[in-house]
Parts: C-alpha cells; structure tokens; sequence
C-alpha cells in the first residue's frame, strides 16, 4: 500500500510514544519507509533501539551531530520525506511549530522542511483545552498542517477527557488517507463477522469455530478504501478495528436485528458463521447431569437467514450483496446452490474443517482460500493471508461500483 512512499516521523514526548511502535510496524508491513526523529522527551518513554529494530533506519535525535551535521542533516531530512508525521505531538512541539522556534532537531527539521505535516497530538486534557494551545492549533490548521484526533478517554495521569493519541491504526488510517483516492468515499457498508452463540442454558450454546478474522479484515480493507463501515461481529477475541462502527451481538435473532437496523447501506457482506439452528425454549437454568446417564432432548429449530433477508429486503436491499459459504464438501457446486437460493450477487466459497495434518483450514487460521463466485465468474484465488483476501475483494467492489456507477 505504501511502497515508495517516504515517512518522517517524529516522536516527542508524552506517554502515548509507545504507540508509535506498533506505528512503524504497520507502515513497514505495508511497504513504507519510515525514518525517526526521537526528541528528548520523547528518549523517556521509547528507546532509540526500539525503533531502529522496527523501522530499520538509524535514530535521529541530536542537532548538533558532527556527522549528520556534516550532511546538513536537518535539511536533508526534511526533504526526503514525503510527509512528515509527529506523534505524540506534545503541546510544546506544537507551540515551537507555531512559533518558528528551531532549539532541537524536531523543531529544526519542520521550520526547513517544504513537506506535508500530519499531527497526531496527545497530552493532558487540560493542557489541550489550554487556549494557548487552541490557538497554536488554529494557527497551524491554518498554515495547512493536517491533523489527526485527539481522542476523548481516560489517561495515563487518570484524568479522563479530549487528549488521548489516536490510535496507531487511526493515524496509519489518516497517512493512507492523505497519499491515495478513496475510491469508496461516500459509500456505506455493513460487514457481519464471528459466530454466534445459541444458548442452551446459562451456560451452554450451540456455536462454531469462526475466529471473525477474516470479516475484520475485510472491514478493515472497506474502512481504507474510504467506506463507512459498520461491523455486526459475534463474540470474538479481536481487537476492535479503529474507525469502524462496532455492534458486539450473541445470537442469530441478534445479528439480524442489528443488521437491519444498519440499513440502508450500499455494499453488503455477510462473512459471519451464523448458526443454522437453536433450541426453541432455552432453559432459564443450567441442565443438570442426572445420575441415571440420561441425555437430555433438544428440539431444535431455525435460526433467521440473515443473509436471504438482506438480499430480498423489499425497501433497502443494498446495491451489492456477498455471501460466505463454508463447505466441508463439494464447495462449487453447494456454493452455486447458495448463491441461487439466497438470492445474492456474489458468493465467497471456502473450505473448512482439519486437513490432513490435523490443521484447521480456515476457522481461526491466518490464511484463507475462496473461490469467488457470481452469476458468470468463478475464480480460485491462491492461498493467500486473511489481510491480502480481504483487500483483493474490496478491489473487486471497488471495480463492480465504478463499473454500474458509471465511473
């Protein structure tokens, strides 16, 4: 995603500097080129050695450095970057940009830089709401200096307000944002995601194996493609994705309910494993085991079809619908049979259940294999990561929405 793209980034002093971390790895997993510029305050949260590890570059931090000096070195960086992004931007790096102020490497390096600049500010509430600082603000949004959060939340200090740093994924989110189009700005997209869990009694259910990873990661391709993305997940243990409206349900009858509150949307995709079944009457108390070794009956019936209600909904059915279909046997073909009696526009297909090394294929597994599915295509696309699935498929809405759009 980010390949050839060159990324300055200054890291000053505040708590959230341990956030950056997790920062360069995203943009190094996606092919970018990220150079640090560590301040003083901020050596007393992160370690220059830390962050060489991760972004494979030499740490800056000192002005006065006869070698890098020698190469004019503050110059040099700040042109041969492609944006330059602080975070934490403290309240004092943020007043020395308004300012003019050049007394350290960081606040050199941005006076003589002719580059974009993204700040990703993170202190104390008070200090935020500061007026000195709401006017620093004002004067470098005014100047063209982009901006990422803050975010509202409790803080290390144990204040809760308007001051958090947003989170890596949120400023990688905002770097995407500023190099590439969004091609699908101004479309929305419901994504279902995980199992569901169909209780027997307060402490059993009917579920299955799904982990959500793939439904996650297809939210968050859609969220990078510019969409706004809401995500109806069943009990997983993920990570919530940043900037995507998140609905945590339980059952089939909870996933539906959220679903169609969601809509109207525009793209549609169903990559849940929805139970097919629950009992009808649960028991308001836990079955117990009885000493006779009797096995307790359970009458079972149907869980709602989420995805055929969605795709025939009479008002808002959405412009693109995609279905999953997990198969153990004879994937095409049950798959062509789903794609027909669901009535959607697309199918992904893949296989499940433990191979013969006693792997799981798909469930819980970091890698997926689809065949995708329409009226006039069928694909299999190679084993790839969950990430490289999801983004794959989103190129394919991309195409669909320019091509029935008219673009």
């Amino acid at each position: 995603m980010l390949k050839d793209k060159k990324i300055l980034l200054i890291i000053s002093g505040g708590i959230a500097a341990y956030k950056t971390l997790e920062l360069i790895r995203l943009i190094r997993k996606n092919n970018g080129t990220v150079q640090c510029i560590l301040t003083e305050g901020g050596s007393q949260f992160v370690t220059p050695l830390s962050i060489s590890s991760l972004s494979g570059h030499k740490v800056y931090s000192e002005l006065w450095s006869l070698n890098d000096e020698s190469e004019m070195g503050h110059i040099r960086l700040s042109r041969g970057s492609d944006l330059i992004v602080v975070a934490p931007a403290s309240a004092d790096i943020m007043a020395k940009m308004a300012h003019g102020l050049a007394n350290d490497l960081a606040s050199t390096t941005l006076l003589a830089s002719d580059k974009p600049v993204l700040l990703a500010p993170g202190m104390n509430p008070e200090m935020w709401r500061n007026p000195a600082t709401q006017t620093n603000t004002d004067t470098l949004k005014q100047r063209g200096v982009m901006f990422t959060g803050p975010n509202d939340g409790e803080m290390a200090c144990g204040e809760t307000g308007l001051g958090r740093m947003s989170e890596p994924e949120e400023i990688f989110t905002a770097i995407t944002d500023f190099f590439f189009e969004k091609p699908l700005k101004g479309y929305s997209a419901l994504v279902t995601s995980g199992p569901t869990y169909e209780p027997l009694d307060p402490v059993r259910f009917l579920g299955n194996r799904s982990s959500g990873k793939q439904g996650y990661a297809i939210a968050k391709a859609l969220r990078n493609a510019g969409a706004d993305v809401t995500l109806v997940t069943g009990p997983t243990n993920l990570p919530d994705p940043q900037g995507v409206r998140i609905t945590s349900i339980q059952t089939a009858n909870d996933m539906l309910e959220a679903c169609t509150n969601a809509l109207p949307v525009n793209i549609a995709i169903c990559a849940a494993a929805v139970s097919d079944w629950c009992v009808d009457a649960p028991q308001m108390q836990k079955i117990k085991k009885t000493d006779d070794s009797s096995v307790p009956k359970l009458h079972l019936k149907q869980t709602p079809d989420i995805l055929k209600a969605i795709s025939t909904h009479s008002k808002n059915r959405p412009q693109l619908v995609i279905g999953f279909a997990a198969e153990t046997q004879d994937l095409e073909n049950n798959a062509k049979a789903k794609l027909k009696k669901k009535g959607c526009d697309w199918i992904i297909a893949n296989e499940v259940g433990i191979d013969a090394n006693g792997i799981e294929k798909t469930f819980g597994s970091e890698e997926n294999q689809i065949h995708f599915i329409t009226q006039d295509q069928n694909e299999k696309w190679d084993r790839a990561s969950k990430d490289s699935i999801a983004r794959k498929l989103v190129q394919q809405i991309i195409n669909h929405m320019d091509k029935n759009n008219g673009s």
